[in-house]
């Protein structure tokens, strides 16, 4: 199944469910989960030339002589997070129908959550650094939709309030990382960021773009000192909050290390700044845990503990505990 079709199918889908809630909860349901299923199965499908060591590619120069081009690729590390996203995906939906009162909008919420999916498919899919940014942003948005999904509650306005904000934040410094390491390369598209090592290290604007971007990585990653959006974003509903927070909009900033660490890490500057903010945020969120008596306070400080721990492993900027972070992201 092409790449692109992939990376729609979620955004397609989102308009199903709240157009069929007046045909009850479980039609939303099945459109929700068929959407889902379809996307799984058209990434598996591909699962055998990835696995032969090929770079599935779908390209469509939309705007060549502006950088903006709709180009997506799937490697080993864009199939496992797009794998993780879509089959936690599949889950979360399943709980969801039985989790939400009959009362609850499901069509609406569903409508949101496949929202955010695409989103987060669409990140790990892009090949052009512009068009990854749009999909950024966009699990900014569809977040802050899902965590103030329960209106009446205080506490979810604010917590969906901090989320934006913060994450929306760290993406606009992001944004201006990404153009200057793209003014580096030549080029807007990964495919040749990432065969660019050289000439990226040694560029004077290295160090800013390496700073701009890990603070739009670490504001995602709910790295400190960015982690205290985290825990009050568990005012969502428990779906919401086992889907965006442990399995897949926390991981957007890794799987952003995790792509850049072949051309921006083995530098002392990579070093220091990562493996110290990972290092500090493991131990930060592992001691509050310990005096947290609530059992979704624990969750996400125990959550901010094992980021820590994964981005940590990232900045040591060796093979092995690079293998040891991917390992870790799907324990």
């Amino acid at each position: 199944m092409s790449l692109f079709l992939i990376a729609a199918l979620p955004f397609l889908g989102a308009v199903f469910p709240a157009l069929l809630i007046r045909a009850g909860r479980k039609a939303a349901t099945m459109s929700a989960l068929s959407v889902t299923l379809i996307a799984l199965i058209g990434l598996l499908l591909n699962a055998p030339a990835v696995m032969r060591g090929e770079t599935v590619t779908a390209r469509f120069d939309w705007m060549p002589r502006l950088g903006l081009n709709a180009n997506f690729f799937l490697d080993g590390l864009g199939f496992l997070f797009a794998g993780l996203i879509l089959s936690i995906g599949l889950l979360i939906i399943l709980y969801a129908r039985f989790y939400l009162s009959k009362d609850a909008r499901m069509g609406q919420f569903f409508s949101f959550l496949l929202l955010f999916q695409g989103a987060m498919v669409g990140i790990v899919l892009s090949d052009n650094v512009l068009l990854l940014l749009v999909f950024w942003e966009l699990t900014s948005l569809s977040s802050f939709l899902l965590i103030g999904y329960w209106k009446h509650l205080p506490e979810g306005r604010q917590g969906a309030r901090m989320a934006l904000t913060v994450t929306g934040g760290g993406g606009l410094a992001m944004i201006a990382g990404m153009l200057i390491l793209g003014h580096i390369v030549g080029s807007h598209d990964l495919s040749d960021i990432l065969q660019n090592r050289e000439a990226i290290q040694s560029s004077p604007l290295y160090l800013p773009a390496l700073v701009l971007i890990l603070l739009g990585c670490f504001a995602k990653s709910a790295q400190f000192p960015f982690h205290f959006w985290l825990p009050h974003a568990m005012a969502a509903p428990t779906p919401v909050s086992a889907y965006l927070h442990s399995a897949t909009m926390v991981k957007a900033g890794l799987f952003l290390m995790a792509r850049l660490w072949p051309v921006m890490a083995g530098t002392d500057a990579w070093f220091y700044i990562v493996a110290t903010t990972g290092l500090v945020t493991m131990v930060l969120g592992a001691v509050i845990a310990l005096f947290k008596d609530d059992l979704k306070a624990l969750l996400a400080f125990s959550t901010v503990s094992h980021l820590g721990l994964i981005t940590m492993l990232l900045g040591f900027g060796t093979k092995a505990a690079a293998m040891g972070a991917v390992f870790h992201i799907i324990n």
